[in-house]
């Protein structure tokens, strides 16, 4: 009963159109999710996502689940989950994807699961690394360790989304820095992030982790930029 009125007073809306939600749906609701824009990615090695980092940093792969449009239903739940407090988006996206990345070989031997980091002042406005919940999802359902440690931002940076391409890489060389021992030597990193869009930040923090000895990278988004 007392769920009931909260319900009355405070009904569930879909994260993705703001729908009433049905007793059965959770966050999203079933036509959004039928709706949603998937890349399929993980079926072909040589996806757009992959093609991003030609000739600017190696990656053993990269991929997204969604394709991010204008106006369209991603844009609303990744605007949920980073500016309405919606977190447990990350965790849902993050559980959605990973029956898909179960089946990349070229994942079979990621040792540890990096989020891009939020620096401290962000995390502090926001409450909450956006790209945590979506990590320690495929953590836990592909049995990989998340490790938000070694992966630091030394930059607070207010936004990056009116930077061209040279002027986001050239800022992003001195954002990120790692902090690591001889345990994180010669490791697959599989490295998570909300959206790709230039690949800039990506990039850099992949700089970044390759001062490790040794180290691969792979790429996991949510979405990806896509006109």
């Amino acid at each position: 009963m007392f769920q009931s009125l909260i319900n009355l007073f405070f009904p569930k809306v879909c994260s993705g159109c703001s729908t009433l939600l049905l007793g059965t749906e959770n966050m999203i609701c079933t036509t959004c999710r039928h709706d949603a824009p998937l890349t399929h990615h993980h079926l072909n090695p040589e996806n757009d996502a992959y093609k991003k980092f030609y000739g600017r940093v190696l990656v053993q792969h990269a991929s997204a689940l969604f394709y991010f449009h204008k106006k369209g239903i991603v844009q609303e739940l990744i605007h949920n989950l980073k500016y309405k407090g919606h977190e447990e988006l990350g965790p849902l996206i993050g559980e959605w994807y990973a029956g898909d990345l179960k089946t990349v070989v070229a994942l079979q031997d990621v040792d540890q699961i990096i989020p891009v980091p939020l620096h401290p002042k962000k995390y502090k406005e926001r409450g909450y690394n956006q790209v945590s919940g979506f990590g320690k999802a495929l953590s836990e359902q592909l049995d990989i360790a998340y490790n938000n440690k070694v992966l630091i931002r030394k930059v607070y940076s207010k936004t990056q989304s009116k930077k061209n391409l040279l002027g986001r890489s050239e800022l992003n060389e001195t954002i990120f820095d790692v902090v690591f021992s001889e345990k994180e030597h010669n490791k697959h990193f599989l490295l998570v992030d909300d959206v790709l869009t230039t690949g800039a930040t990506l990039e850099a923090c992949s700089r970044a982790l390759l001062k490790i000895p040794g180290v691969k990278i792979s790429i996991v988004c949510m979405a990806m930029a896509h006109s």
